[in-house]
């Protein structure tokens, strides 16, 4: 089966985050988004028909499905950038917005597992993906093709120089190599293609080993992003959870001296997990234990709030009884007395709620012998 010229690579993306973008950039990049999305839909279509006829419909068919689930979250962000976009009708809010779609994470889910990356790092990523489905369904092109394979190849191999140039120090040199290698085979396909030589059997291999190379960075730069967000939110909760733990245990210290009973929970400190890991099994796990932490915090408030609330809610009671019983029993002595043992249990310390709760309900009750609380 064959398949078209490969096509042209994603559209540049304009401004940055947050940023307002010009209106007439906005316009330009969504017309070539456009375009670039129906040619890609159009492309990968043929591409898994011509999968699904090769000898290796197995081994290609996670690729295809990837580069599908890929597409999909480009072409569904797109769509919600030009319901913004208003055919035009757009402020600075509404463009601040839209660079925030473009430059925000979305997710790729699939087959192969789901991972957050900007709509940029998506495009790139299908671009590489296609790159690589072509080239592992082994269609070498013809002459007035080369020229332009080896075009899109010199641009792949100067993207992934700029990916490596944002890799860490302990993966930097492996990658600088790795790009030294595409470099140097690619300038040597061009030297041969000058001279006349055949070299329609030895791009195939190149640009998937550039595809392979280009989308392990994308996808590597786009999980350290992913920890990187995990370990400040790990860092942000723990801070959170530490004042919280400090308050709880200041509300339990002063529920304990207010009533009695009061609750016995243990408020837990977020200090005794220890520090906040980096590495990915660890910082899972820590995630864990910060959200038991932060459970049992609630539970705690709730339960120590409760009691003093009770208190308050007791004491509130035997008040508005007594402002009833002055209405319909002004001279009413065991009102009187009633209310005078309350009022005395209530400013004891600590409040016995158990006691409290017997004097109110008797002094509603022989209240509502009287009449007064009808």
């Amino acid at each position: 089966m064959t398949v078209r010229t490969p096509t042209t690579s994603a559209p540049a993306p304009p401004g940055r985050m947050g940023s307002s973008i010009p209106a007439t950039e906005l316009l330009s990049f969504l017309d070539a988004l456009g375009t670039w999305r129906d040619r890609r839909k159009a492309e990968l279509e043929e591409l898994d028909q011509a999968a699904l006829h090769s000898p290796d419909a197995d081994a290609l068919s996670a690729d295809v499905v990837l580069s599908m689930a890929v597409w999909k979250a480009v072409s569904d962000r797109y769509e919600l950038i030009l319901v913004t976009w208003d055919s035009g009708r757009v402020g600075a809010a509404e463009t601040e917005r839209i660079s925030t779609l473009i430059w925000g994470g979305l997710d790729t889910g699939g087959a192969g597992g789901s991972l957050a990356v900007s709509l940029p790092e998506a495009c790139k990523l299908s671009d590489a993906l296609a790159s690589s489905l072509r080239a592992k369904l082994a269609l070498e092109p013809g002459d007035a093709d080369l020229a332009a394979h080896l075009r899109q190849l010199r641009a792949q191999v100067e993207r992934i120089n700029d990916l490596v140039a944002r890799e860490p120090a302990s993966t930097r040199n492996a990658a600088i190599a790795e790009h030294h290698d595409l470099d140097r085979r690619l300038t040597d396909l061009a030297e041969r293609n000058k001279r006349g030589a055949d070299i329609g059997g030895l791009i195939g291999p190149l640009e998937i080993d550039a595809a392979r190379a280009e989308r392990d960075l994308i996808v590597g730069a786009a999980t350290r992003k992913e920890r990187a967000a995990d370990v400040a939110r790990a860092r942000s909760l723990r801070s959170e959870l530490e004042a919280q733990g400090i308050a709880v245990r200041a509300l339990a210290d002063r529920a304990v001296a207010a009533v009695t009973p009061a609750p016995r929970l243990a408020v837990p400190d977020v200090t005794a997990i220890g520090a906040v890991p980096n590495t990915p099994a660890e910082l899972e796990k820590y995630l864990t234990r910060l959200d038991a932490v932060r459970r049992a915090l609630g539970q705690a408030q709730s339960a120590y709030g409760a009691a003093l609330e009770r208190r308050d809610e007791l004491a509130a009671r035997l008040d508005a009884y007594k402002v009833k019983a002055a209405k319909v029993a002004p001279a009413n002595e065991d009102l009187a007395e009633l209310y005078r043992r309350g009022r005395e249990v209530i400013e004891s310390e600590p409040v016995d709620l158990v006691r409290l709760g017997a004097l109110v309900t008797a002094y509603q009750a022989y209240l509502e012998s009287t009449g007064g609380t009808r």
